[in-house]
């Protein structure tokens, strides 16, 4: 591009970063090109000056000065999916629609690739894209051995709405969990702060002092929804906030372990003759969908959580069908 140009924002393009704005439409600007051009304000938004992390709406202006050669494509070194990998990622799909993909996550699946991880949701999303043209994008996060209900952005504009749902906390999530002990009371709030640590074995999150500069408020409410005795609970989880581990580590702080949890709960975290796996399940979510109306979905219990519950004797309702509810009619 050798001019100036003026550009607006599109309605599927509400919310949406600046900085992911020009990957979209200039994917081969690089960031720090793109930072550049902000800083001396040659881009500009609704002829104000702008950053990188700033949210879009639609109809708003951006102001694109000549790129030359930094908008130059890159090569992209495209990632095959194993066919057989493919089809089990399909089989993971409990709804899926124009602008989301609602998936029932697995145990041991990392959502996204790091040291030491061979495969990873994100290096797959290529395959879950039935014919649409963009890539799949992750909105939210599960961890590695936590199962259930994950939703994936099917555009960019889907992904911004989803994104600012989480953010201002318009989507409800439950989760389920198997825990070493019964908490006392049986449902309430857990209104504790939270901060990450070094570690030998890597960062860990621990509770911590209200006062402490990086602590972060991190509220639970929970309620027990059956025991089996005073061995162990079945726990109903919603998190208020999005903190890193917190549901593991809230739970060890009322001093209920999930049952499984060897990095938070340590031995106390195991029961003999129980699978020695994290038993936390992300069961189910209603959020505002992206064209309109509420989203409600649910996953079913994961095959280690199953047994667990059938020795314990718990009994789990089968989860609702996967909806799109509320929506307005034209």
């Amino acid at each position: 591009m050798s001019a100036v140009e003026t550009r607006t924002v599109a309605e599927d393009e509400a919310e949406i970063r600046l900085d992911r704005w020009f990957r979209r439409h200039f994917p081969g600007l690089p960031h720090g090109a793109l930072a550049k051009l902000l800083r001396t304000g040659q881009v500009r938004v609704d002829g104000k000056r702008a950053e990188t992390g700033t949210r879009l709406v639609p109809g708003q202006s951006v102001r694109v000065p000549p790129l030359g050669d930094l908008d130059a494509p890159r090569p992209k070194r495209a990632l095959a999916v194993d066919p057989h990998d493919a089809k089990e990622l399909e089989r993971l799909v409990l709804y899926r629609d124009a602008s989301v993909i609602v998936l029932d996550k697995p145990f041991g699946l990392p959502v996204q690739g790091g040291p030491g991880i061979v495969k990873s949701l994100d290096a797959m999303l290529d395959a879950l894209r039935f014919g649409a043209e963009e890539r799949p994008r992750l909105v939210h996060r599960l961890d590695r051995d936590t199962t259930g209900v994950l939703l994936l952005a099917r555009t960019a504009g889907a992904a911004s709405r989803l994104a600012a749902a989480f953010r201002s906390r318009d989507a409800e999530k439950t989760y389920w969990a198997v825990t070493v002990g019964v908490p006392t009371p049986r449902e309430g709030r857990i209104d504790a702060p939270l901060a990450k640590r070094p570690g030998q074995r890597g960062e860990r999150v621990v509770l911590a002092g209200r006062d402490e500069d990086d602590a972060a408020r991190a509220i639970t409410d929970y309620r027990t929804l059956d025991a089996a005795g005073r061995r162990a609970a079945w726990l109903e989880l919603a998190p208020l906030t999005g903190r890193t581990h917190q549901l593991r580590v809230h739970c060890v702080g009322i001093g209920c372990p999930i049952l499984g949890d060897a990095k938070y709960g340590g031995p106390g975290a195991m029961l003999e003759g129980f699978p020695e796996q994290l038993h936390l399940h992300a069961r189910g979510i209603a959020i505002p969908h992206p064209e309109g109306g509420v989203l409600r979905a649910e996953a079913p219990l994961p095959p280690h959580m199953r047994a667990t519950f059938a020795a314990l004797g718990f009994a789990a309702p089968r989860p609702i069908k996967p909806a799109r509810a509320g929506a307005r009619r034209g």
